[in-house]
């Protein structure tokens, strides 16, 4: 058994449920509603409004499913048979309406409503326009019935050469026209090139903005090359290469020249091969000085190879080292103790040529015969080993030493500016 049917609106598409008078109709009623709504030569309503009434859609009958609650869509008129004659009316009825109008039934109330205010304001428009018109018909009305027609052709030749003159005006302005726009295409043309020229020297400049900010890096890093380099230079010319090359100083007990310790001690065995590296130095270092000032020594000449120097005996053609072999007192050796007192013999020659150049040049200890004096107690040291104490030996080398730093001193302080 078929149950109720209800419709869709055909703006919003939600159900409706038609009114009871609907199945009541008479067929006058019917006849009526048939009728044509609107003229032909009538406006339609504006279709931004009525658009969205254009939206047909079958009607939904109530069915079985599985909840017994579901809709289904009757859309083919193959299933006519099954429908009752009340529904048939209607639907014939909403198809006559949309037929004769341009919006489509059937509408729920609010659609309805909304349409009534469509038509509400388009009949308002209507009636000003009506109103607009009726009141240029009486204007119309008001005016002669039979107008001067001189005045009108005076009025039509006044208009006909006023057309010439803009005519002629306009061919001008045509003309005017297109030498402007030619003017136009020129100027595009330059504004063309001179953009091309423009990027072009945008490209030159970055590329010489690159270069500069490189010179100039370049720059920079050379000024501060320069500056160490002359804060080096400042400091070369500041320093005594004798004093750099020739470290004296003392280390305790002992005199030292660059950390090597000349002399030794019970309380410290002091290695050879350290003493002789001291007596290597120091033999550099008076060999340096007396070619420094010009100075040939008289009866010996020193000769520095390394912890192996010696001195030559010039009349008797012989070498004495300046070197140790191993023990302390070997009393059948007295070659390396004729070296040191030879080469103290030397030492005392470069004091008497210095003294010489500047009388007021004084070295702290007096040097004679082999033997080096303290001037404060008036005690002599021994410079040999035999026959001496390790101690008294030690003290003499160490004053030997600072004799020859004082000469150092004096040498660098004479060549400063060279």
């Amino acid at each position: 058994m078929d149950k109720p049917v209800s419709f869709a609106c055909q703006r919003c598409l939600r159900p409706i449920v038609l009114d009871e008078n609907f199945d009541t109709i008479s067929e006058h009623a019917k006849a009526e509603l048939m009728l044509p709504i609107y003229d032909g030569n009538v406006n339609t309503i504006d279709t931004q409004d009525t658009s969205s009434f254009d939206h047909f859609v079958p009607p939904y009958r109530l069915m079985d499913s599985i909840n017994g609650t579901g809709f289904m869509l009757v859309s083919d008129r193959r299933d006519n048979k099954k429908w009752s004659a009340a529904f048939k009316l209607k639907a014939e009825l909403f198809d006559f309406l949309s037929s004769n109008s341009e919006i489509d039934h059937p509408l729920c109330e609010e659609c309805a409503e909304s349409m009534l205010e469509i038509m509400d304001r388009e009949l308002k428009v209507a009636e000003e326009e009506w109103s607009d018109y009726k009141n240029y018909l009486k204007k119309l009305e008001q005016q002669q019935k039979h107008p001067n027609l001189t005045e009108l052709e005076k009025e039509l030749n006044e208009l006909k050469e006023s057309e010439q003159k803009l005519l002629a005006e306009l061919s001008a302005l045509k003309d005017e026209e297109n030498a402007l726009n030619q003017s136009i295409e020129q100027e595009e043309k330059e504004k063309r090139e001179l953009q091309e020229q423009e990027a072009c020297y945008w490209r030159e400049y970055t590329k010489h903005r690159r270069e500069l900010m490189l010179t100039e890096d370049d720059k920079r890093s050379l000024e501060c090359q320069i500056a160490y380099a002359e804060q080096q230079l400042e400091k070369l010319k500041d320093a005594n290469i004798f004093n750099i090359t020739f470290h004296i100083w003392h280390a305790g007990h002992f005199g030292t020249i660059n950390n090597f310790r000349l002399g030794r001690l019970p309380s410290a065995s002091v290695d050879w091969s350290e003493i002789n590296a001291a007596w290597g130095q120091t033999v550099l270092l008076l060999c340096a000085l007396a070619r420094k000032i010009g100075l040939t020594f008289e009866r010996y000449k020193i000769v520095p190879f390394g912890n192996h120097s010696y001195v030559e005996v010039l009349n008797e053609n012989k070498e004495l080292p300046l070197y140790g072999t191993g023990g302390f007192k070997f009393f059948w050796d007295t070659k390396f103790d004729a070296a040191m007192v030879a080469f103290l013999d030397c030492l005392t020659q470069f004091q008497q040529e210095v003294e010489k150049r500047d009388p007021e040049f004084l070295l702290p200890y007096k040097m004679e015969k082999g033997k080096v004096i303290d001037p404060s107690t008036g005690t002599s040291y021994s410079i040999k080993i035999q026959f001496n104490s390790e101690e008294q030996w030690t003290k003499a080398l160490k004053f030997m030493l600072t004799n020859l730093k004082w000469g150092l001193a004096w040498v660098s302080s004479q060549f400063a500016n060279q």
